[in-house]
């Protein structure tokens, strides 16, 4: 005998109802989703990483967009002690220092950091991303003013939206539009000056001396990122507070371990009483995790070997002037950084695409920024040397780049890039 059929849960419901969602409409038509799957330049996974070297799908590249400035991430040192604290830890404190209680090690790498800064204290996060934002949504509140650098991290942009705050914003580097906003606020608002202390995008390196001189005169405190200036400016890599000898008049500083450390995490370096301050009021502390111990002792670590082998330093800054030598002889649009980060601003998204494509189907592993992640018409590819690059890998690369840059229409003259087309 046939049984009669039972219509579904779904087709008992009235056709007139629309059962379509706004929310999944919106990511499932995403234009940047869509192009990002089409031409696939991110989120490539390496499956092994030797030196400045990745194997992605089978194929051995040099990487050339890492933030490992010193290469300490391979150190036996740095390693070891990694080693040495999961086996005395475990794997992570399992929940955030206020409920669980802080462990030795974030102890004895905040004792450190605080030291080798010139500062009274530091709180160690467990992303450097968190420190940011932990520290502008927190230290500033409504009704204060918060003047902002427009090519800060997106880091301290989500802090600042948290805040509450006033926020103004001046041009990129603009000091007299600076002194301009300051001066039009009231005597008596709070304030506080955001920067980056290098421009990771740019390689720009902030005028901090004459902001700090505008922050005194209008009473406003500065933080800094500085999260790409650690490990390559100032004495011993102390940063940009130190490289302008400024660290006493800088109220707050915070920093990645993802670049020069070679761990994950981040820290936020003040007096004593803002670092107080922070603990008891700031969510993004009292509710995250501790930094698992095996981070802790890397960047540790890393701090020490920092200081104790300079010659991993001295290799960095060499092959970033190197690497800077050679981008001015082909004529490239660097944005005139001085520092390890360099981007080749081309100013177009379908040539930076192209030019992107040739490099990688070299073996040479880099990363796009296109509008609107930069501004119109300033699309460029970022790259960045390490203490661990040759000069050998240097001259390959900047070959492969000059071949590259001529195919899709850009000759040298004078030292400058033209595009012919």
């Amino acid at each position: 005998m046939v049984k009669a059929h039972r219509p579904s849960n779904l087709m008992l419901l009235p056709s007139f109802i629309n059962t379509s969602k706004p929310l999944l409409e919106r990511y499932q038509s995403d234009q940047g989703t869509k192009l990002r799957l089409k031409y696939q330049p991110y989120y490539h996974s390496a499956e092994v990483q030797d030196g400045s070297h990745v194997v992605v799908a089978g194929r051995r590249m040099l990487m050339m967009s890492s933030n490992e400035y010193l290469g300490l991430s391979s150190h036996p040192r740095v390693k070891k002690a990694a080693c040495d604290a999961i086996n005395e830890w475990g794997t992570s404190p399992c929940g955030s220092r206020l409920a669980n209680g802080s462990r030795h090690f974030h102890i004895e790498l905040e004792n450190a950091l605080a030291e080798f800064l010139g500062v009274e204290a530091c709180h160690v996060t467990s992303a450097g991303y968190l420190a940011c934002m932990a520290t502008l949504s927190t230290l500033v509140r409504h009704g204060d003013a918060l003047i902002v650098d427009k090519s800060i991290h997106s880091a301290l942009w989500d802090g600042a939206v948290l805040s509450n705050a006033e926020v103004e914003r001046f041009s990129h580097e603009d000091i007299p539009e600076l002194e301009t906003l300051l001066s039009s606020l009231p005597a008596s608002q709070a304030k506080a000056i955001a920067i980056d202390g290098v421009y990771s995008m740019e390689g720009h390196v902030a005028s901090l001396p004459k902001i700090v001189e505008l922050a005194e005169r209008h009473k406003a405190i500065v933080i800094i990122d500085d999260a790409h200036g650690f490990g390559v400016l100032g004495r011993e890599g102390r940063g940009i507070a130190d490289h302008y000898q400024l660290s006493k008049r800088v109220e707050v500083v915070t920093g990645s371990f993802s670049k020069s450390l070679a761990s994950t995490g981040g820290f936020i370096a003040g007096s004593r009483q803002l670092i107080e301050f922070l603990r008891t009021n700031c969510r993004q502390i009292i509710f995250s995790a501790g930094l698992p111990a095996s981070q802790a002792a890397a960047a540790l670590t890393a701090l020490r070997v920092m200081q104790e082998e300079p010659e991993h330093r001295q290799r960095l800054l060499e092959n970033a002037a190197y690497y800077r030598a050679g981008l001015h002889e082909l004529g490239v649009d660097y944005w005139n950084s001085v520092t390890p980060g360099h981007c080749i601003v081309l100013g177009d998204k379908e040539k930076c695409y192209r030019v992107w494509s040739m490099l990688w189907e070299q073996g040479y592993f880099t990363v796009m920024a296109i509008s609107p992640g930069v501004p119109a018409g300033k699309d460029l590819i970022r790259t960045s040397v390490t203490a661990l690059h040759t000069t050998e890998q240097i001259d390959l690369f900047l070959a492969e780049l000059g071949k590259a840059l001529k195919k899709v229409g850009f000759v040298a003259r004078n030292r400058e890039l033209v595009s012919t087309t």
